[in-house]
């Protein structure tokens, strides 16, 4: 049987009865729009949690309360004891219960006072939403009204989600979560059935009764809720049993502080009234924890240098997640600036660019993996680099350089490189705030003249990692992803047919390979400093760094899963003695490492390499003279420069003077190759190699084509240099050393400024002058008659003050 609508009809009774319709139409607009949206407004605190869900910190919210954001599942024992406790037709009623009314109503009026309420727990949480209104019948009746909207908008365990995040639990402390933490200091999922009863009789009277506070009572509570639960077969007379005898927690607790840095923030990141969930972040909670203990016991003994701060980093290389951030040192605080996040401020990086800049080095084929590279004294202008034990090998492969982490040969690397060339680079590499000009930074870029954040130091080495890595798996293309910004709060996977290329974007896999293996040390610092042995099947590609006046002490190392990198030092910038990379901060970087699962170590990316002879001395590509072997090189360095450290000699034929055609028939004569340095590279280079042998002597008769410049070399002045002249402690002029070194060992040196004769020395040469202020010409001839001019000008020491 169908049913017809008059329209008709009803239009008709609509305009006989318009201001009841009216009234009836303005009700359902009153009701639907009654509840307002969000329900609840008041700020939450900053809550971040691990990659597993377990808490790492939060922050207490803007008004002064400890309030997590709205849990995403309520455990099943909280909601029993709950309901049974407050509202046991929850599950049934539509926000009011009219039995629980009628009870309440004979209750109090057979007793003559208030002993009943019939608050359901929907109701109780439109109370909590608009502040604790007072209780009388006007607000009664209007709280059902909201109650049974709030029915119709949200399900059940919204509902019940809603109350347990906003209801009190004493004190500040407010929501579930919080009390959970505050109280037993576990997660809610871990609750057991007297702290689920505990904590669903709090919000009843938070004000009077919490464990702080009136305790017996606080028990007698729990222990009824508890009977009431066995009686209705909630649980078995075992736990129950169990249950009454559980011990109250005491006062609140401190929450969880893993990562203080972290959670400041994503707490400054976050507006104070704005509800958003947990934060969700990357880190492994088990290995933060041991990474803070690392930290905890090594501040300890940093601190007897009054060394107060220190920060960790760790990624994980493949997915590039952050797994532990350690922002400063454990218990530092705020009088020695505890509160700063380190990991993100900007410290001068020492040498830990000199890798980056082998590498593209070997990318652009100017040096191969183990090029020699010059380590004498020199000066550019005003900046005169200097090695950090202040001694020079003359010359020495740059991969051993890179290993011994001297700054000569790396700046002169940078010197042919281009200082524009790599400011650009390090942007490539991913370090921001390089705002300045290359020009700013100069020379000294690649040894601690850039200053940048162990974020981003991290950051590089895990890229250079991934490049590596991915090379194979992505048949020898390169992702133009390997540099992003690693993740803390979550992670977006890279999607499915990323585009790739095949010209790397920032380094290629093999000079990644080659500056790897040269960062491998077969030595470490031992816990008083001194260096030992170090065997093991693990391999580590590790840097260390200090900064100019002993600031910053830095420790990089890269494993095909894991980079680690370690700053020590004062946030204040006080510099510290032994406030050094390999004496602070490596020990603990190897340390952490050995809390770290083990991996295979990379795979030479022979598909972008060539195989070619290379000087075994000198290791550049071999001359017709050089003694070589085939070695595998990055591809790009087949157009890198042919060794021009062996020359091709005559000697005699007993091999003790070098000849010519003007001294010495043919048949008298016998040509050699010869590893040839500069006098002032090979006075240096044989006081650590017993193994050089210099050109031998000409034979008298002899008339050898060669200045006096490549007999000689001035090791101090410079030609064209300012020498500054000391002043004892008397006042008085102090002399200054010259110092000059010629390729023949038992050579004498005759020496002049301004046309005077100064004096005459042998073997080392070496005087002392007190040159009057001005400009001077310096003379140096030898005993075969060969000279060397330098000019230099001469300064008092306080005009460069």
């Amino acid at each position: 049987m169908s049913v017809r609508i008059n329209t008709p009809t009803i239009l008709a009774y609509i305009k006989r009865r318009k201001i009841l319709t009216a009234c009836l139409v303005v009700a359902i607009l009153l009701y639907a729009f009654c509840l307002p949206n969000p329900l609840f407004r008041q700020p939450v605190s900053t809550v971040l949690e691990d990659r597993h869900g377990q808490l790492l910190g939060a922050k207490i919210a803007a008004d002064g309360q400890w309030r997590f954001p709205e849990m995403d599942e309520l455990p099943e024992k909280y909601i029993t004891a709950l309901t049974s406790y407050e509202d046991k037709r929850f599950f049934y009623h539509p926000g009011f219960d009219p039995l629980s009314i009628i009870r309440a109503i004979r209750q109090n009026l057979a007793s003559g006072k208030k002993v009943s309420g019939a608050s359901t727990i929907t109701m109780q949480t439109i109370r909590l939403a608009r502040g604790r209104k007072r209780r009388n019948i006007p607000e009664k009746i209007y709280e059902i009204i909201l109650a049974t909207r709030l029915e119709w908008r949200y399900s059940k365990q919204k509902i019940l989600k809603l109350y347990a995040a906003n209801a009190p639990f004493g004190g500040n402390v407010v929501g579930l979560e919080t009390a959970c933490w505050r109280y037993f200091g576990k997660n809610i999922h871990d609750l057991s059935w007297a702290e689920a009863c505990m904590l669903a009789i709090l919000p009843n009277n938070p004000g009077s009764i919490f464990p702080g506070k009136n305790r017996q009572t606080l028990l007698l509570k729990r222990n009824k809720l508890l009977k009431k639960l066995y009686e209705l077969n909630k649980i078995d007379k075992t736990t129950y049993e169990l249950s009454t005898e559980e011990i109250l927690p005491d006062a609140p607790t401190t929450l969880p502080r893993w990562t203080p840095q972290l959670v400041e923030k994503f707490a400054k990141q976050t507006q104070q009234n704005e509800q958003r969930k947990k934060i969700h972040t990357t880190i492994d909670l088990e290995l933060q924890k041991k990474v803070n203990d690392i930290a905890r016991r090594h501040t300890e003994l940093l601190r007897i240098n009054d060394i107060q701060n220190l920060a960790i980093l760790i990624i994980d290389n493949k997915s590039n997640e952050v797994l532990s951030y350690t922002g400063n040192a454990p218990d530092a605080g705020i009088n020695n600036q505890g509160d700063v996040d380190i990991i993100t401020a900007s410290r001068s990086t020492g040498s830990l660019l000199k890798p980056l800049l082998y590498a593209k080095a070997m990318d652009r084929g100017l040096v191969l993996p183990h090029s020699l590279l010059p380590d004498i004294p020199v000066q550019f202008g005003a900046y005169k680099p200097e090695n950090f034990r202040l001694t020079y090998d003359g010359t020495l492969p740059v991969n051993l350089a890179l290993a011994k982490s001297l700054n000569v040969p790396f700046v002169k690397l940078l010197e042919s490189y281009g200082i524009q060339v790599f400011h650009n680079d390090l942007k490539k590499f991913g370090f921001t705030g390089l705002n300045p000009s290359a020009s700013h930074y100069g020379l000294t870029m690649v040894v601690g003249g850039i200053e940048n954040s162990l974020w981003n130091v991290c950051k590089c080495y895990a890229g250079m990692s991934r490049v590596l890595s991915d090379f194979r798996k992505n048949n020898g293309k390169y992702s133009l992803h390997a540099f992003d910004e690693p993740s803390i709060v979550g992670h977006e996977p890279i999607p499915k047919g990323e585009k790739l290329s095949k010209y790397a974007p920032v380094v290629k896999a093999a000079s990644v390979w080659h500056t790897f293996e040269a960062m491998q040390g077969l030595e470490r610092p031992n816990e008083s400093g001194d260096w030992e042995k170090f065997v093991s099947s693990r391999k580590i590609a590790w840097k260390t760094g200090t900064s100019f006046g002993y600031r910053d002490a830095w420790a990089v190392g890269v494993s095909p899963r894991y980079t680690v990198g370690v700053w020590a030092g004062n946030a204040t910038g006080e510099g510290r003695p032994n406030l050094i990379g390999i004496y602070t901060a490596a020990p603990l970087l190897f340390e952490i490492f050995d809390q770290l699962p083990d991996a295979p170590w990379f795979e030479e990316p022979y598909d972008d390499e060539v195989k070619i002879p290379v000087c075994r001395t000198s290791g550049y590509r071999a001359s017709a003279y050089c003694p070589a072997d085939s070695v595998f090189v990055p591809s790009a360095e087949i157009h890198s420069a042919v060794c021009s450290y062996h020359e091709q000699i005559y000697t005699d034929l007993r091999g003790e003077y070098r000849v010519n055609m003007d001294c010495e028939t043919g048949a008298g004569m016998e040509a050699k190759s010869w590893f040839v340095l500069k006098p002032i590279e090979e006075y240096y280079f044989r006081q650590k190699n017993s193994w050089y042998e210099p050109l031998p002597p000409y034979k008298e008769g002899c008339n050898p084509s060669i200045r006096g410049r490549e007999l000689i070399n001035i090791i101090y002045p410079r030609d064209e240099s300012v020498v500054f002249l000391p002043r004892q402690m008397s006042g008085e002029k102090g002399q200054v050393i010259l110092e000059a070194a010629h390729q023949r060992s038992d050579a004498a040196i005759n020496w002049f400024i301004d046309e005077q004769f100064m004096a005459t020395t042998h073997q080392k040469h070496k005087i002392n002058v007190s040159p009057t202020p001005g400009q001077h010409l310096l003379v140096l001839v030898d005993d075969k008659g060969y000279r060397l001019v330098i000019r230099f000008e001469a300064k008092d020491s306080e005009s460069k003050r």
